[in-house]
C-alpha cells in the first residue's frame, strides 16, 4: 500500500503541470506534500525547464557557501565563527536540513522578516515618519516568530484598529494614510498587482480598469487615521459617518473585489473585514501566488514573475507550473511560511553554487545557479555588529538623527536603495563605500577579535577564525600565505596586524554580498 501511494505521488509530481490547467482542478484532490517532497517536485520542474532551454545547472554549493546564504536569507545576519566552524566540520549527512530548522526557530528570523515587510509597507515619506515605527516592527517580529499562518496574519493586519501602542499593526494605515496610498499598497503587497496606474484612467498596458481601482479603494472609505496628539498615541478607527479626503482622481463606485464580485456591505459595519476575508481566502486567484512569488524572489533574487509585485497576463511567469505548484501547496499546508521556506531551502536549485558553470553564465531566468544578492542595509549593519560588538558600525553623521531612531535605523536610511531596485544589482555608491572604509568604528578593536585572541595566540588559528567570522569560510592556501606573511611583519604588535586583516575582510565585496 505504501509503495502504491509513493508511486502515485511520484506520478502526480511528474504530471503536475497537466493537472494544474484550471483553478477548479487545482483545488480538488491534490496530494498534500511535506517540505521535502515539495522540494523534490520543485527541482523536477526546474530541471525540466533547464533541459528544455538546454542550460546546464551549476553544482551544489559547498557547506560554507550554503551556510552563509541560509543564515543571511533566513535570519538576516552572518553566523559567528564558532557556528561556522561547527557546521563546516560536522559530518552529519542531514546537517543542511537541520540548519534550516534551527534558523527558522531563531528569534532573528522574525526580526529579519519584520525588516523586509516594514520596508515594503512603511514608506519613507514625511507623513509616515511622523509615527514611530517600533510598535510596527515589534508586531511584525512577534507574528513571524510565532509562525502565524499567512492568511491569519494578513487578515489581522488589514482589519487593525485601535491605538498604535496597543496594536502595532495600525501603523500600516497610519503610514499609508490616504485612500489611494493604502489601496496601492494593499493590492501591490498582498495581491502582487500594481493597480496604481489605473487610479486616473484605465491601465495602458494591462486590463486593469479605473472602476476596478476605485472599487477596491471603496473598502477603505471608512478608515480614519488619527494623528498623534500631545499625551496620546496615534490610532485608526473605522466610522460610518463623514466623508474621507479623496484625491482629485477619485471616482465613486460600489466596493468590488478586483475582477470579482460586488459584495453586499452593511453601511453600519466595517468594510475591511469583508475585503480581508476575500483577500486571504484559498479561492482568491491572487493571494497565494503573490506570496509564494515574493518569497521565491526574496530567496533567489528574482521572482517566477518579475517584478514580484507586477503579476498580470502581459508579464507571464518563467515557469507557470512551478508557480502553480508552490501556490497550491502553500494553501494545502495552511499558508505556513516555515513550510514554504523549508521547502525552498531544501531544493537543489537553492543549494546550487552562485558560480556559473557550463553555458549558464547569462541565465537569469531559470535558476541554473544562485544569483548573487546585495545585503540589505539591515543585514549589513547586523553582520558588522556581530563582528564589532559594542563598537557600532558607521552611521550617517551628516544628518541629525531623529528622536527615537536607533543607530541601526540611521545606518539603514543612509544605505537604503530606491524601491524596486533589483536585489542582484549593486546600487550603493561611493559615499557608502567610503563610509565603510574610512569609518573610525571599523578601525577600532572588535569584540570578535578580542574573543578570538583570548582563545588562541596561534597566528594560523586566529586567521582561520577571522575568516570564519566574516566570510564564513576558512582562508585558501594562497590567502593564508599572504596574510600570515603580513602578520609576521607586524610581530611587534600582532593585534594591529590582525585589526588590519579584519579591516580588509570587512571591506571586501565578498563580505557585503549574499552569494
Amino acid at each position: 500500500m505504501r509503495r502504491w501511494h509513493h508511486a502515485c505521488l511520484a506520478a502526480w509530481i511528474v504530471l503536475y503541470g497537466s493537472v494544474a490547467a484550471h483553478a477548479a482542478q487545482q483545488s480538488a484532490g491534490i496530494p498534500k506534500l511535506n517540505a521535502a517532497q515539495l522540494a523534490k517536485a520543485i527541482d523536477q520542474l526546474i530541471d525540466k525547464r533547464l533541459a528544455q532551454e538546454k542550460i546546464s545547472p551549476s553544482p551544489l554549493a559547498d557547506d560554507a557557501e550554503f551556510m552563509r546564504r541560509a543564515y543571511l536569507d533566513i535570519t538576516g545576519v552572518i553566523p559567528s565563527w564558532q557556528k561556522a566552524a561547527e557546521f563546516i566540520d560536522s559530518q552529519d549527512p542531514n546537517k543542511r536540513a537541520r540548519l534550516i530548522d534551527e534558523l527558522l526557530a531563531d528569534p532573528k528570523y522574525g526580526r529579519h522578516f519584520a525588516d523586509v515587510w516594514k520596508q515594503l509597507t512603511f514608506p519613507l515619506t514625511s507623513t509616515a515618519r511622523r509615527y514611530p515605527d517600533e510598535p510596527y516592527r515589534q508586531w511584525l517580529t512577534a507574528k513571524f516568530n510565532a509562525n502565524t499562518p499567512w492568511d491569519k496574519m494578513v487578515y489581522e493586519w488589514l482589519t487593525a484598529t485601535g491605538s498604535q501602542d496597543k496594536n502595532g499593526a495600525v501603523t500600516y494605515f497610519l503610514a499609508n494614510g490616504t485612500i489611494d496610498q493604502i489601496t496601492d499598497s494593499v493590492t501591490k503587497q498582498f495581491l502582487g498587482v500594481q493597480l496604481q496606474c489605473a487610479q486616473c484612467h484605465n491601465h495602458p498596458f494591462t486590463n486593469w480598469k479605473r472602476d476596478e481601482y476605485w472599487g477596491m479603494a471603496a473598502f477603505f472609505m471608512k478608515v480614519r487615521p488619527e494623528r498623534t496628539k500631545r499625551g496620546q498615541t496615534a490610532s485608526v478607527t473605522e466610522v460610518s459617518k463623514g466623508k474621507p479626503k479623496l484625491p482629485v482622481s477619485a471616482k465613486q463606485v460600489p466596493a468590488k473585489f478586483l475582477q470579482g464580485a460586488e459584495p453586499k456591505l452593511d453601511p453600519n459595519k466595517p468594510y475591511r473585514p469583508v475585503l480581508a476575508e476575500w483577500i486571504t481566502s484559498p479561492n482568491n486567484p491572487y493571494f497565494a501566488k503573490a506570496m509564494v512569488n515574493r518569497m521565491w524572489g526574496q530567496f533567489f533574487g528574482r521572482g517566477i514573475v518579475h517584478p514580484v509585485d507586477d503579476m498580470h497576463e502581459g508579464n507571464p511567469p518563467t515557469n507557470p507550473e512551478l508557480l502553480t505548484l508552490l501556490a497550491e501547496q502553500f494553501k494545502a499546508n495552511g499558508f505556513d511560511l516555515h513550510y514554504l521556506i523549508r521547502a525552498i531551502c531544501q531544493t537543489k536549485a537553492y543549494q546550487r553554487t552562485s558560480k556559473p558553470a557550463g553555458n549558464n553564465k547569462d541565465d537569469k531566468l531559470f535558476y541554473s545557479h544562485m544569483a548573487v544578492k546585495v545585503m540589505t542595509p539591515e543585514m549589513l549593519y547586523d553582520s558588522l555588529q556581530s563582528v564589532m560588538g559594542n563598537n557600532r558600525p558607521p552611521v550617517n553623521r551628516g544628518k541629525k538623527p531623529r528622536p527615537g531612531n536607533s543607530a541601526r535605523d540611521q545606518f539603514a536610511i543612509f544605505f537604503r536603495t530606491d524601491e524596486g531596485i533589483d536585489p542582484t544589482e549593486y546600487s550603493a555608491g561611493i559615499p557608502q563605500a567610503l563610509r565603510l572604509m574610512n569609518s573610525g568604528e571599523l578601525n577600532r578593536n572588535s569584540a570578535m577579535l578580542d574573543e578570538i585572541l583570548k582563545s588562541t595566540s596561534e597566528p594560523a588559528e586566529v586567521l582561520d577564525r577571522l575568516f570564519l567570522g566574516t566570510l564564513s569560510r576558512r582562508p585558501t592556501a594562497n590567502e593564508k600565505q599572504k596574510f600570515l606573511g603580513y602578520i609576521e611583519q607586524k610581530a611587534d604588535n600582532a593585534r594591529d596586524g590582525y585589526r588590519d586583516v579584519l579591516w580588509v575582510l570587512l571591506n571586501t565585496s565578498e563580505f557585503t554580498l549574499n552569494h
